[in-house]
């Protein structure tokens, strides 16, 4: 038993992870709003921005990740895995590293259960920085590279379904030469 849950069949790590990070200090009763849609940033993993869907429908949190590989360091498990952090876009690519939590069971939205590795991370949603677990999975089919489920938001944020971008600000298109020539005298 791990607290007061038992041990998955799949743990890899006996040690108890970490809760999420304790929101930060405001009144009694009152929660900071998120849009259904948010940039955030994985620090850990040297991801400065990435589109994320804050999903309440979905327990974890979950990031599309390619060439996922165990491995053994300092005789702990480990995990490399690379990320394309823009949609739409395959040539930007980073390479990640990260100590294995363990590997669960995880049912996808249409119902399938996969097994997915398990990392523990940080995710900066505005200026709040929270400590996650994030399972590691291909969505290269999904609209969104990043989903975040309803246990990294518990107790810290609502959500806004009408809105997009509350806690951060969606990047602004540059114009290009022909809009720019048609706006100057």
């Amino acid at each position: 038993m791990m607290g007061n849950r038992p041990l998955s069949r799949y743990n890899i790590n006996s040690m108890k992870s970490p809760k999420h990070s304790p929101a930060p200090p405001r009144e009694p009763n009152s929660h900071l709003v998120l849009g259904w849609r948010e940039y955030v940033e994985l620090p850990d993993l040297g991801i400065d921005r990435i589109k994320a869907k804050i999903d309440s429908g979905a327990r974890s949190c979950a990031l599309h990740a390619i060439n996922i590989r165990y491995y053994q360091k300092n005789n702990s498990p480990w995990v490399s895995f690379v990320i394309h952090p823009r949609q739409k876009d395959t040539k930007s690519l980073v390479a990640c590293h990260a100590p294995l939590l363990e590997v669960r069971s995880v049912k996808d939205s249409g119902g399938k259960r996969t097994l997915r590795p398990v990392i523990m991370t940080q995710v900066r949603i505005g200026q709040v920085l929270l400590s996650v677990e994030l399972t590691l999975v291909a969505r290269d089919s999904m609209g969104f590279r990043m989903l975040i489920g309803r246990q990294a938001i518990r107790g810290h944020y609502l959500i806004d379904p009408g809105k997009s971008y509350v806690m951060s600000q969606k990047k602004k298109k540059k114009k290009s030469k022909k809009t720019q020539a048609r706006i100057s005298p």
